[in-house]
Formats: C-alpha cells, sequence, structure tokens
C-alpha cells in the first residue's frame, strides 16, 4: 500500500509538473514556453546530447522536489479534510473557514513553488542549444 502510495504520488507530482510547465500547449502560455519539464528532457535525452553530469543532476533534482511536494501533499490532504468538516458545520464559522482556507492556499503555493523551482533548476542544468533544440522538438509535437 505504501508503495502504491508513492508511486501514485511521484506520477502525480510529475504530472502536475508536466502540467503546469504545458498547461494549454506552450504556444498558449508563456511561463511553458521559457521552461522544460523533465518528461520533456528525458524523452528526447539523446536527442538533445544530455550528459551523465546532468542526467544525474536531474533526476536529484525531481527527487528532492518529488520529496517537498510528497510531504506538502499529505499535509495538504489533511488540511483539505479539515476545511470540509469546517464547511459542513451548522452554522458555518466563518472565521475558522477562512483561517482554514488559509493554510490549504499555502500550501498549494508550496508545492507549486516547489514545481517551478524544479522546472526552473532543470532549466538551468541545460546549455543553449539543448534549449534551443527541445524547443523545437517541442513544437513538433
Amino acid at each position: 500500500m505504501i508503495l502504491k502510495t508513492k508511486t501514485f504520488l511521484l506520477l502525480l507530482t510529475l504530472g502536475v509538473c508536466a502540467l503546469a510547465a504545458r498547461a494549454d500547449g506552450p504556444g498558449d502560455d508563456p511561463i511553458a514556453r521559457a521552461v522544460f519539464p523533465p518528461d520533456l528532457v528525458m524523452k528526447h535525452s539523446q536527442e538533445i546530447n544530455l550528459d551523465e553530469r546532468q542526467r544525474a543532476a536531474i533526476k536529484e533534482q525531481v527527487q528532492k522536489a518529488q520529496a517537498q511536494a510528497t510531504d506538502a501533499q499529505f499535509d495538504l490532504q489533511g488540511e483539505s479534510q479539515k476545511l470540509v468538516r469546517l464547511l459542513q458545520a451548522r452554522p458555518v464559522d466563518e472565521t475558522a473557514v477562512l483561517a482554514q482556507v488559509d493554510k490549504v492556499l499555502a500550501l498549494e503555493r508550496q508545492v507549486k513553488r516547489t514545481q517551478i523551482l524544479l522546472l526552473v533548476r532543470i532549466k538551468n542544468l541545460l546549455t543553449e542549444a539543448q534549449q534551443a533544440k527541445l524547443a523545437e522538438l517541442r513544437a513538433r509535437e
């Protein structure tokens, strides 16, 4: 069960990173056009001549981001459940709900910040030529 949860969270984290980087497609999102999600980099690693040092560094950054996002996701689940309980009360305590919403939003912000930081770090590991080639390859997809 724990392995399934970890696998799910890894896929979720990587998927969210990819979605955050792509939004409606890189042509529609200026942020997505400026970064390269890990799945895109690894998919085209041979075409961009990714070396072993870069590959290892990207793997390390993805693992760090996954660990941070996993912690935040667990916290987010707990805080979201608290919010649901507060919203189910009669009458609803507005002050308590708003305080809980702030906690949930702070955790969501932390997850998104971790995702963007991962994308920035990956980009910084790539040469200008690799970035140009990835942009070209992404445009073809």
